[in-house]
């Protein structure tokens, strides 16, 4: 990527506002900033290019804010840092908000940057500024950012983006926005000021629980019969998987693991007690009702799960510090879970106080092992369906090690194991739809160089929203496969539409209108070949599928991007139909 869009070298001359910014952006470690080129921040821009060389960070090039932000949150759940983001004024602000949701869901770190049309009345462009400068731009998504701030003044804009990298990058992470007065980024400056000490402005510590607290979650752990781990949230970190692994083992607890975030535990463990979901399964409520302790780590929706097992009269321990977000706005915060023993830290950090405090050794980080598919091969004549295009895209991964990045909404969580942190990345966090294509593109940037191939099965709402990132992915080089879940429909609003019209005593027959994506079909290998990616398909059988995934492997070995329309047929299992009916 390093050798894309070099800029030719910048004669020294005048010093800008705007150059400070990006040269403090470059020192604080950002390697890339992703954008869609607007007029308010023309002078970031210029410094971006020829102040620092576009270079550390290089800017990456969207067709639309909303990938800007996804391609941010994929690396960010790759490498746990924040990359820069850069949204147009107000309107750039609005076609980035719902990845900003996103974000802030998933408590993941994100540095933005906005920028309005000068603040002077008297400076602004007849009618073009006036549409895109606000009073309070920032009030737009305020409900779901950690911090943000408008600075009046090149030194306050340094301690602005001091103060949000040091936010950003502290526990519990979420995004961060800084409004940049186009005015600001043009002042020309007398000189370059000289950029502060980083290690002084560097994220605290993480908290550590008291000795006592752990105390009292160890006794209750000793006198559990029949202890459960919930892992949520966390770091791709080998060390935390294998001391997870070694921790359950040392108590023979039982385990669950969830579809909402990345892999925690090997899900064929002889401990893990049920598949992976979203909602649980049956099997997975019968077995938060036998324990008598839940010892959860930041597990989201603690409450939501506890509810759908109905029964359950254990204690519970959460180690979590959600909390510190919750502010009311949104109901991201799910509901108040019962909890006995609330230890206020990370999730790793409590997971490695109890290990130590229990004795149990750090375990043994996991291989870097090929995908592991549960199913056996299809007959290549299948029809895909959802199962059928698991055990196909297995047998195309046949030896690879790969990385799922994104999964869509009916797949089935007995269908695959996962046995490594990076086997599987987890949700988009806030549950909507247009992230995955962005996402996939960021977190392959992330895999770069770590001998995972990057895949994303994604479903066709959701590609068609936001298919122009796969432009991004093939202008930078960024190799990834993604397989597109085509069922040609909104097919979760159909099972809702099936569900109200038996409630209502209703033809169930017209579920599908206002729902199906047909007549005419959408060609999306077409679609990403327009892109200038390579584009395979349609793919309607299980060895159709599997050779299309052979022949992408090599394709992102050597370099490139790979879309592959598979069509399934639509379903859910039972556990997702019940929970996304709110029917049980």
């Amino acid at each position: 990527m390093d050798e894309i869009e070099k800029p030719v070298a910048s004669p020294a001359g005048s010093v800008w506002g705007s150059d400070v910014v990006a040269r403090l952006v470059q020192a604080m470690g950002y390697r890339h900033i992703t954008l869609n080129p607007g007029a308010s921040f023309r002078g970031l821009h210029d410094s971006l290019v020829n102040d620092t060389g576009n270079r550390d960070p290089q800017m990456i090039l969207c067709l639309h804010e909303g990938n800007a932000v996804a391609i941010a949150h994929g690396w960010a759940k790759v490498t746990g840092t924040p990359m820069a983001v850069v949204l147009h004024s107000n309107v750039g602000l609005m076609h980035g908000t719902m990845g900003l949701f996103n974000a802030w869901c998933d408590r993941v770190p994100m540095l933005v940057l906005g920028a309005t049309g000068p603040v002077d009345a008297a400076a602004r462009r007849p009618w073009i500024d006036w549409l895109h400068t606000m009073s309070d731009q920032a009030a737009l998504v305020r409900p779901f950012l950690k911090w943000d701030n408008q600075p009046a003044s090149v030194p306050a804009a340094m301690e602005a983006l001091l103060r949000a990298n040091l936010i950003t990058r502290s526990a519990p992470c979420g995004p961060v926005y800084i409004n940049l007065d186009a005015a600001l980024q043009e002042s020309r400056l007398e000189a370059l000021p000289a950029l502060p000490d980083l290690s002084r402005y560097a994220p605290p510590a993480a908290s550590v629980p008291a000795p006592a607290t752990i105390e009292a979650a160890v006794a209750m752990i000793r006198a559990a019969k029949r202890p459960m781990i919930l892992p949520g949230r966390g770091a791709r970190s080998t060390a935390d998987w294998a001391r997870r692994v070694a921790l359950a083992e040392a108590l023979d607890a039982t385990v669950l693991t969830d579809f909402k975030v990345g892999a925690a535990f090997p899900t064929d463990h002889p401990l893990h007690a049920a598949a992976p979901t979203t909602f649980l399964t049956e099997k997975a409520q019968a077995a938060v009702r036998e324990a008598d302790l839940v010892l959860a780590f930041d597990w989201v929706d603690l409450a939501g799960t506890l509810k759908q097992a109905g029964g359950f009269s254990g204690r519970v321990i959460h180690a979590t510090l959600d909390q510190q977000l919750h502010n009311g706005f949104g109901m991201e915060h799910f509901g108040l879970p019962p909890v006995d023993l609330h230890l206020a830290c990370e999730p790793a950090i409590a997971l490695h106080a109890i290990a130590d405090a229990l004795g149990v050794g750090p375990g043994t980080p996991p291989g870097e092992l090929p995908a592991c598919p549960a199913l056996p091969p299809a007959a290549p004549d299948a029809m895909l369906d959802v199962g059928t295009l698991s055990a196909a895209l297995g047998e195309g991964l046949h030896g690879v090690p790969a990385c799922l990045v994104r999964l869509p909404l009916g797949w089935r969580g007995e269908t695959w194991h996962f046995r490594h942190p990076l086997d599987y990345l987890g949700g988009d966090g806030g549950a909507g739809i247009g992230a995955g294509p962005g996402m996939l593109t960021g977190a392959a940037m992330a895999l770069q160089g770590t001998g995972r191939l990057p895949v994303a099965v994604l479903g066709d709402g959701d590609t068609l929203m936001s298919a122009t990132a796969f432009w991004t992915a093939a202008h930078y080089r960024v190799p990834m496969l993604a397989v597109i879940c085509n069922n040609r429909s909104f097919y979760n609003d159909e099972v809702h539409q099936e569900r109200v019209a038996k409630q209502r005593n209703r033809p169930v027959e017209n579920k599908w209108i206002g729902q199906r994506i047909a007549d005419p079909d959408i060609d999306i290998a077409a679609l990403a070949r327009a892109q200038g990616a390579t584009g395979i398909g349609p793919v309607h059988t299980a060895g159709e599928l599997a050779a299309a995934v052979r022949d992408a492997v090599a394709r992102v070995r050597a370099g490139e991007t790979v879309v592959i329309d598979a069509r399934v047929a639509p379903g859910y299992s039972a556990a997702m139909t019940a929970g996304l009916t709110r029917h049980s």
